[in-house]
């Protein structure tokens, strides 16, 4: 069974700055610094881009993991979508919208997963997969806005 959910951010920037920045690998390691996050393979640096993919390496619930995701769709400068190639996931997909709002941007992320652990992966999903990659995209979006230059 899945399991979806989406965060909506405001930021003061502008949509194409937050768009570039949510594909950027370097800004995304050093948001993902308490998961001691690093690249494997794949696209190591700048800005990632449709069809290609990056192997990511981190720590989570005290296990080492891997993931490769690969840009599966992109609308410059309004959303693009990763998804997992490979990984401790049945599927993982993250689509980000980046939409004009005020001065700023409005920027969703829709989330869909599921575990690969049976009937009582659901259980798992919910109570602790869910909340847990919530709460890591909400600080990795806190971590998008304070970048300013």
């Amino acid at each position: 069974m899945a399991i979806s959910f989406e965060c909506t951010t405001e930021s003061t920037l502008a949509p194409q700055r937050l768009f570039d920045l949510a594909r950027d690998i370097t800004a995304h390691t050093e948001s993902m610094s308490g998961s001691r996050e690093t690249v494997v393979s794949g696209v190591r640096s700048g800005l990632i881009g449709i069809h290609e993919q990056v192997t990511w390496r981190a720590w989570h619930f005290g296990l080492p993991l891997r993931l490769t995701s690969r840009i599966t769709a992109m609308t410059s400068p309004t959303s693009f979508t990763d998804e997992q190639v490979r990984g401790p996931f049945r599927y993982f997909t993250h689509e980000h919208v980046f939409l004009p709002h005020g001065v700023g941007t409005l920027m969703i992320d829709r989330v869909s997963f599921a575990a690969p652990f049976g009937p009582l992966g659901r259980v798992v999903e919910r109570l602790v997969l869910a909340t847990y990659l919530r709460r890591l995209i909400e600080r990795r979006n806190v971590f998008l806005q304070s970048i300013v230059s």
